[in-house]
């Protein structure tokens, strides 16, 4: 008799990872993927309740693997706000780069619309929560609900950022994702001058990387 798998959170993640990648599609249900897997349907939903909380937790397994990283860091802690902020999206973008091969695959439905994916939703909630303890530049309006307003603005255009960084991430063909280390780098420099008004540098600079890239030259 087969010796049952021992299952963790981290091992379940590992097995329906691997099984959407060797089979090119999301397994035809737990009880099968339990089976192929050699554990008992039951120990899956002690974890989940089905296959989609498991993809946005996958999600959020990125997320707090880079914030764990972070933390880990001796200079993170001195870092200023918007270096804070860079060294997220390097480490972030790192993680999904480790694990390409299934991200293109989960996010290959949305067609260009990825604001749109439930499994999405948790790693929006958890990345708003990070930027909301960041200064993120701009000024301050004497009325606490423009201004919580105004910081809600702020924050909802961070994730707006960061889906156009994962979309041209997804896009990105060049040799260990030079362009998106670049479009990062440039991305968030224009929108820290953008919050402290004093935008045409970055912003132009930023334009011509985006035309460069839009356009096919160098």
């Amino acid at each position: 008799m087969a010796k049952k798998t021992k299952l963790t959170k981290d091992k379940l993640i590992a097995l329906y990872m691997d099984s959407v990648l060797d089979h090119n599609e999301t397994p035809k249900s737990v009880y099968a993927f339990a089976k192929m897997n050699q554990f008992d349907e039951s120990e899956f939903y002690a974890f989940y309740g089905s296959f989609e909380a498991l993809e946005s937790s996958i999600f959020e397994t990125f997320f707090e693997n880079t914030i764990n990283t972070l933390e880990k860091s001796k200079d993170y802690k001195d870092y200023d706000d918007q270096n804070r902020l860079l060294s997220f999206y390097f480490t972030f973008f790192g993680n999904l780069t480790a694990n390409r091969s299934y991200v293109s695959h989960s996010l290959s439905a949305a067609k260009g619309n990825l604001n749109t994916m439930k499994k999405l939703r948790p790693l929006r909630k958890m990345f708003l929560a990070f930027v909301d303890q960041l200064d993120l530049g701009g000024f301050e309006i004497k009325n606490k609900r423009i201004d919580d307003f105004k910081d809600n603005v702020v924050n909802e255009s961070y994730w707006v950022q960061m889906l156009v960084t994962l979309k041209f991430w997804l896009d990105d063909d060049s040799a260990d994702f030079e362009k998106t280390d670049l479009f990062i780098e440039k991305s968030i420099a224009a929108s820290f001058e953008l919050a402290q008004t004093k935008p045409l540098k970055s912003v132009v600079d930023f334009g011509k990387f985006l035309f460069k890239e839009k356009m096919g030259t160098r």
